[in-house]
C-alpha cells in the first residue's frame, strides 16, 4: 500500500518521478481506467470548499505532490513527501517513457493549437513517441459526447487534460468510466509551458521556491487565486497551533 500524507484532509501520496512512471506503467498494463491528481496548495484550499472536487480527489487512483507548499506543510506534520511531481516536469518524462514503450499519448485541452503544437514539440524531442491525438475542447457538457468519441477511437494509453483545475479533474471523473482510458491525468498550464505560450519561472527561481512569485509578477490577473497560498500557510498553521 502506498504511503500518503493527510494536508487540511486532502490525501497526497508519497511519491518521485520514478514511482510515477513505474505506477503508470501498471495502470497500463493492467487496462481498467485510472486517474491522477497534481495537487497544490490551490488544490488543497479549493477542496475546503467544493466538496464535489474534495471527493474526487479522494477517489483518485494517484494524487502527487505538485507544491512546494505540501512539501512544506508535510515537514510541519513530522512526515516526509520524498519530492515535488509537477504535471508540467512529468509530461516530458512520461513522454520519453512511451517513446521506449510504445504508450499512446493523447493532450486535450489548452488554447485553440496549443495542443497540437505541443505534440510536435514531444514527437521532436523524443522520437518515436505516439501521438494519437491533440485537440482543444471545453470541460463543457455540450462537447463530451465528441470530445469522448475522438479520444475512444485514437485508443491512447495517457490522456493528458490541460483545462485548469478543479474544471479538468472533475471532467475526467465524470466520464473516466466511458472513456477507458488506463491513465487520465490532469496538467494544467504544462502544454503552455512547453509550447511557450506561458513562461514559467526560471530554474533558479524554483530552486528558491518562489515560483508562485513569479507567476504572481507574470501574470497579475491571477492575484486572487494567489491568495490561496497565504489562506493555504495560515490554514496548516492553525491546524498544527489546535492540536
Amino acid at each position: 500500500m502506498r504511503e500518503s500524507v493527510r494536508i487540511l484532509g486532502v490525501r497526497v501520496d508519497a511519491l518521485t518521478y520514478a514511482d510515477l512512471l513505474e505506477r503508470m506503467a501498471e495502470f497500463i498494463a493492467g487496462g481498467k481506467p485510472h486517474q491522477i491528481a497534481t495537487v497544490n496548495p490551490e488544490f488543497v484550499m479549493e477542496a475546503q470548499r467544493n466538496e464535489s472536487f474534495r471527493a474526487v480527489l479522494e477517489q483518485a487512483d494517484l494524487c502527487i505532490a505538485d507544491g512546494v507548499g505540501l512539501l512544506w506543510a508535510a515537514r510541519r506534520q513530522g512526515q516526509r513527501l520524498p519530492e515535488r511531481v509537477t504535471g508540467s516536469d512529468a509530461l516530458p518524462r512520461i513522454a520519453e517513457r512511451a517513446a521506449q514503450t510504445g504508450w499512446r499519448l493523447y493532450l486535450l485541452g489548452a488554447g485553440p493549437g496549443v495542443a497540437e503544437q505541443a505534440g510536435r514539440i514531444l514527437q521532436a524531442r523524443y522520437p518515436g513517441v505516439i501521438i494519437s491525438g491533440a485537440y482543444a475542447g471545453s470541460p463543457a457538457d455540450a462537447e463530451a459526447a465528441e470530445i469522448i468519441a475522438r479520444i475512444r477511437a485514437a485508443r491512447p494509453d495517457v490522456l493528458f487534460v490541460a483545462y485548469g483545475a478543479p474544471q479538468q479533474d472533475l471532467w475526467i471523473a465524470k466520464h473516466k468510466a466511458t472513456l477507458g482510458v488506463p491513465v487520465m491525468m490532469g496538467v494544467g498550464g504544462a502544454f503552455d509551458h512547453l509550447t511557450g505560450v506561458r513562461r514559467r519561472a526560471p530554474a533558479w527561481v524554483q530552486r528558491l521556491n518562489l515560483e508562485w512569485l513569479f507567476r504572481l509578477l507574470t501574470q497579475p490577473w491571477r492575484w486572487r487565486r494567489q491568495l490561496a497560498l497565504p489562506r493555504f500557510v495560515w490554514a496548516v498553521w492553525r491546524e498544527q497551533m489546535t492540536r
